[in-house]
């Protein structure tokens, strides 16, 4: 896990630099930095645009006596996908972003579900319900 972790934090954001310069070759600096500025201020409106969305499911849920747990999974993906969309990057927008969209958004889910049956069935986190 911390083999991941550590890959994730430097390799990534060593990438984003590059497609940062990249880019910026190409297209000039002020035009690149423009782009990035815009992708968070875009990002930032469709995360809470989403948000709400998901916050009036799971109010809806709530008040017919269910358990909102997918749009407890949704709130969860649109807040990362916020984070992610407010790290400078292309490829974290693009990440942020096919998390925001509702039928990409559903991929992630299936695996964020099956990740936690598979934590559950090995015996390393422990769910537990009280009343």
């Amino acid at each position: 896990m911390l083999l991941k972790l550590f890959l994730a934090f430097t390799i990534i954001p060593v990438l984003e630099i590059y497609l940062l310069i990249k880019l910026g070759s190409f297209l000039g600096a002020l035009n690149t930095v423009i782009i990035v500025i815009l992708t968070g201020i875009i990002g930032a409106y469709l995360a809470k645009l989403e948000g709400l969305h998901t916050m009036t499911k799971v109010r809806d849920a709530l008040n017919r006596g269910e358990m909102p747990a997918e749009g407890m999974l949704d709130a969860l993906l649109i807040l990362v996908a916020g984070i992610v969309l407010l790290t400078p990057g292309f490829l974290t927008d693009i990440a942020g972003l096919l998390i925001l969209i509702p039928q990409t958004r559903l991929l992630f889910k299936r695996w964020l579900r099956k990740k936690f049956d598979e934590w559950t069935q090995s015996q390393q986190v422990h769910i537990d319900f009280h009343r």
